[in-house]
């Protein structure tokens, strides 16, 4: 057995286990090591695992698996979880840059919180019917570096985000790579409710940072809210999303400076065997 140091650092409920990765001391088989560190029942338990790598481009590269041993480009709580992670090892000051399988990110750590810059969405789809089961939905679509549907509802506290989400996740229409789906509530003029059904965990999320980074998006671009979005999530806590919409242009370009801001913190440090 390998014994490997590891930092949970938990985003707004969103949790991941983090480790230093740059001497190489992980395993080869990293989908099947992070089935085995998120199980919550026989190891450490996370939405998620991320390793903290050696980069040539910038300060470090992040490598995210979900807890279902499949890897993702991209994920924001997690981003924002290995800044606070890096900043604490001293591989980088407040502000830094790190490499991703989507490309290069920016952050800034802010006391307790952690302000990541996204990448300007992609692949808009806004308001189009989705059948499941017989039955109709409105469902907008955006790509905030990994798909996302985007469902607005009555009652977010009654919504059916584990069944139906999972409907929606595999359905035809998002094959072979499936969706996250978000199910969305309007609070007022610059605030919602966001609770998310996520690919590769594979059920509800306290929180998930691209997921409401897609709602707020989603909502601007209907006129349902304007930016500066406050997005409270399934765990109680709030994430803003802060975006620029121009006049001008399709979906995709009409949306730039994306930022997702929000509480990144060490829950415990500890060493598992492997």
């Amino acid at each position: 057995m390998k014994k490997i140091n590891f930092c949970k650092i938990t985003a707004a409920g969103n949790d991941f286990i983090m480790i230093d990765n740059r001497k190489k001391a992980m395993p080869r088989d990293l989908p099947s090591a992070a089935k085995k560190l998120c199980h919550r029942q026989f190891s450490v338990g996370a939405d998620g695992m991320i390793l903290l790598e050696n980069s040539v481009k910038a300060d470090f590269r992040m490598r995210y698996f979900n807890a279902d041993g499949s890897a993702a480009a991209m994920c924001g709580n997690g981003g924002r979880s290995i800044s606070r992670f890096a900043h604490l090892l001293g591989v980088a000051g407040k502000k830094m840059v790190f490499e991703t399988d989507a490309g290069l990110v920016r952050s800034e750590i802010l006391g307790k919180n952690v302000k990541l810059g996204l990448y300007e969405p992609r692949d808009a789809r806004i308001d189009f019917t989705l059948r499941v089961e017989r039955r109709e939905f409105d469902v907008s679509f955006i790509n905030t570096g990994v798909p996302h549907t985007v469902l607005f509802v009555n009652d977010i506290e009654k919504a059916d985000v584990v069944s139906l989400g999972r409907m929606i996740r595999y359905h035809r229409e998002f094959a072979p790579a499936g969706t996250n789906v978000n199910f969305v509530q309007k609070k007022d003029a610059h605030s919602i409710w966001v609770r998310t059904y996520e690919r590769g965990v594979e059920g509800e999320t306290l929180a998930c940072g691209t997921g409401v980074t897609a709602s707020a998006i989603v909502s601007g671009l209907k006129g349902i809210v304007k930016p500066p979005v406050d997005c409270i999530t399934k765990g109680g806590y709030t994430l803003r999303v802060s975006y620029g919409i121009n006049e001008e242009g399709d979906f995709v370009s009409l949306v730039s400076n994306v930022y997702l801001e929000g509480p990144a913190e060490v829950a415990f440090r500890g060493e598992v065997e492997l």
